[in-house]
């Protein structure tokens, strides 16, 4: 390097300080009054062309007064760049100053950024330069996708599902307005080692080696989320620098509209770099370290409604919020076009615009945690069953009677979690639909016309499951109790008079099998959740199906286990409810989170059964079991399997129920805590010992204004009833404990 320095530069007695590079080998060089950075890079002629076209930006922008920006120093014979021995060689001015992210970020400082960059933007974005033009990189925005390659090299499954939705969310809100969006020449990397401070503002900046041509609005998206990292509040500070940038180069309203999914690429696009590097370099602390302050905004930034981030980005930029409180017009067309028996949630209803994972985001810019939408088994917008929709619904949508692998390959899958004499599937559209054609498979099995179910269970909203669910069937507005339904008491274990340690069970079978006696061979089936929702998320009492299916089959009926909320390993230690029982159904119906939002339903059973039906008219579902369905079915499964979700629901399950036990101890309204992983009741009841209702009420409204979603449930409406997303936290969990001791403590 001396010798190069000597021959080229006439420089002479310098020192060498070897400095962190990316793309180059970097020095800088000490020649006593004047100080340098000398650059190394492999030749190629388009690294040539590039650094040419480089020289020319930096020559531009040295015309800006206050602004510091190194400079490219000409040989003896007058050339930016120096070849030889197959390397360009060139010589920088040293840029002084104090980095980023070695100061305090103050209001003044993050303004100065935007400023800064707005300064600098407005001079370089329109120039012209053929190879900045051409070039392209995975760390320039508009080429987000080509880092999906490295998406695999994430190791963790939910992590590498967190990545994968900000990818969809960039094909749905990004691509499609590309064309919209302004272009011109961007530094593209203004981070904290880039970016050099004096005096309180922001100097100057190095390193333009990731300089594009790209889309304008990345230099802002860039430059916040690197300093977002590690804030409390990073919408405030990206207001800041978006302040300091508008005032010397407004932004457009299209490009503010898409700020929060362009951030949410850059962070994606670290993230997925830094796991592949981590195959090339395993034993690098360096990478460990910079990339948890990337996971740990990602995953704030997935808990912020991108209709607050966008009225955040607009406001700082000058321009009017979006953000309007139209709910009353909305409610106002819901009573003119809908029926009133559509019941809403929350004495203040919510208008929900989008979802992901465990949150909920409303039209007003509010991001609400979902602990009760129990449909969304593996997460709201859960990227791999999205996408498996997409691609099937692309490709073949039609129904049972053609023959197509996803079908089959579906089937197989789902009877593979069943036992083995379970061995026979019809697929429906919903929960409600495999009640009523379980049902009518018992009768026409069996050949009786009785059904046994308990008091307080729901089955469906079809004729023939209302008809044996009494909690519609006994509710004030409902048709009562028809001569074919036979109803047992709810075998709640909790202040009964017995303990749940098969005393309860043994009581509460005693009472069923009096009425089975009573109606001996007339019964087709009984049918009963091995966790009771509408009853009021109470688990059916130790030992009480053992005591009740032998006898119902005893008398020629067949035992139905109805999982439509409880299956598919939200109970944690289980994959199916009525496993928590250690019996062995004859029938199983299953919907809700079988198709994670999408309809779906089914009914498995027996070879024996399945054949009785057979001898019937034929039965057809015109979108039972479609191909469009399989596939978000199958991905359900692949999802539940690859993220470990039946054991997070144990985990985070168990650590929650601790919790909720211990918060029983200090308020004595809270009678009782049931349940299993994340399907857990709370009861409320006054200190009579009477179900307080309005309290429920209280606190199910107190927590959804605290953006908390929680539901009551019950014969008295008394029970809060917990079942969120299996991508539910033990933090979530902490944050509802401590909203509910916020609501006991006023």
């Amino acid at each position: 390097m001396k010798t190069l320095l000597e021959e080229h530069y006439g420089i002479t007695n310098a020192n060498f300080t070897k400095m962190e590079g990316y793309d180059s080998t970097n020095f800088k060089v000490d020649a006593g009054k004047s100080v340098f950075v000398l650059k190394q890079y492999d030749y190629s002629s388009e690294s040539f062309e590039q650094l040419t076209c480089e020289n020319e930006i930096l020559r531009l922008l040295s015309s800006s007064k206050n602004f510091d920006f190194p400079l490219a120093i000409s040989s003896v014979d007058n050339k930016l760049l120096v070849c030889d021995k197959n390397h360009i060689y060139r010589l920088l001015s040293y840029v002084e100053g104090s980095f980023l992210g070695d100061v305090e970020h103050t209001p003044k400082l993050l303004r100065s950024l935007g400023a800064f960059l707005g300064n600098m933007d407005k001079v370089i974005h329109r120039t012209y330069q053929a190879a900045i033009f051409a070039k392209e990189t995975q760390w320039d925005l508009q080429y987000f996708k080509s880092n999906y390659k490295y998406l695999e090299y994430i190791s963790d499954p939910k992590g590498r599902s967190l990545v994968d939705y900000f990818y969809l969310q960039f094909d749905e809100q990004v691509y499609p307005v590309q064309d919209l969006l302004r272009k011109g020449i961007i530094h593209n990397d203004a981070n904290h080692w880039n970016v050099l401070t004096k005096d309180g503002k922001v100097s100057g900046i190095i390193d333009f080696g990731d300089m594009c041509h790209s889309w304008v609005v990345n230099e802002i998206a860039v430059a916040i989320t690197y300093v977002m990292m590690e804030k409390e509040n990073p919408l405030e500070i990206a207001s800041e620098v978006i302040e300091g940038y508008c005032e010397l180069f407004p932004l457009e309203e299209i490009e503010l509209k898409v700020l929060y999914y362009l951030v949410a690429g850059r962070l994606c696009t670290s993230v997925c770099n830094s796991a592949y590097s981590k195959t090339l370099k395993p034993d690098s602390e360096y990478i460990t370290i910079s990339e948890r302050p990337a996971w740990r905004l990602l995953r704030k930034w997935l808990g912020i409604n991108p209709v607050k981030a966008e009225d955040t980005f607009r406001t700082a930029a000058g321009f009017d919020a979006t953000t309007k409180n139209i709910l009353e017009s909305q409610l106002k067309k819901r009573k003119d076009h809908l029926s009133e028996t559509l019941s809403l949630s929350y004495k203040r209803p919510i208008q929900m615009q989008r979802s992901a994972f465990q949150y909920m985001y409303d039209s007003e810019g509010n991001t609400f945690l979902d602990a009760y939408n129990n449909i969304m088994l593996a997460g709201h917008c859960h990227p791999q069953v999205v996408r498996a929709g997409q691609r099937a619904i692309a490709k073949l949508n039609t129904n049972t009677r053609y023959v197509y692998d996803i079908l089959q390959e579906y089937s197989e899958r789902l009877l593979s979690k069943f036992p083995s004499d379970l061995s026979k599937v019809v697929f429906v559209n919903s929960g409600s639909a495999a009640t009523d054609l379980g049902l009518r498979m018992a009768f026409q099995h069996t050949q009786k016309d009785k059904i046994l179910a308990l008091e307080h269970g729901y089955h469906g909203n079809t004729k023939l499951a209302i008809d044996v669910s009494h909690y519609k069937y006994a509710s004030s507005k409902g048709s009562g109790q028809i001569g074919f339904i036979l109803k047992t008491p709810i075998p709640k274990a909790f202040e009964c008079g017995y303990e749940d340690d098969g005393a309860a069970g043994t009581h509460f079978g005693d009472i069923a099998n009096q009425t089975i006696d009573e109606n001996k061979n007339q019964i087709a089936a009984f049918i009963a959740e091995p966790i009771v929702g509408c009853g009021g998320q109470v688990p059916l009492a130790k030992g009480y199906l053992k005591e009740v299916y032998p006898k119902i089959r005893e008398q020629g009926g067949i035992c139905i286990s109805d999982e439509v909320q409880v299956g598919f390993g939200r109970l944690g230690d289980f994959f199916w409810g009525f496993e928590m029982h250690g019996v062995e159904p004859d029938m199983v119906v299953i919907g809700k989170p079988m198709g994670n939002g999408h309809p779906i339903g089914a009914v498995i059973t027996t070879s024996e059964i399945a054949a009785s039906f057979e001898k019937g008219p034929e039965f057809f579902s015109s979108f039972g079991g479609n191909p469009v369905s399989c596939a978000i079915g199958l991905a359900v499964l692949d999802v539940i399997e690859e993220e470990g979700l039946q054991q997070h629901a144990k985990q985070v399950g168990d650590y929650f129920k601790d919790q909720l036990q211990n918060l029983r101890k200090d308020y004595s309204c809270i009678a009782d805590v049931r349940g299993s992983g994340l399907f857990l009741g709370i009861e409320i009841l006054t200190e009579k010992g009477e179900p307080a209702t309005l309290l429920a009420s209280d606190i199910k409204n107190y927590m959804r204004n605290n953006n908390i979603l929680i539901c009551t449930d019950g014969p008295f409406d008394n029970v809060l009833k917990i079942k969120p997303p299996l991508s539910f936290t033990s933090d979530d969990a902490d944050r509802v404990i401590t909203v509910l001791r916020n609501f006991f403590g006023l």
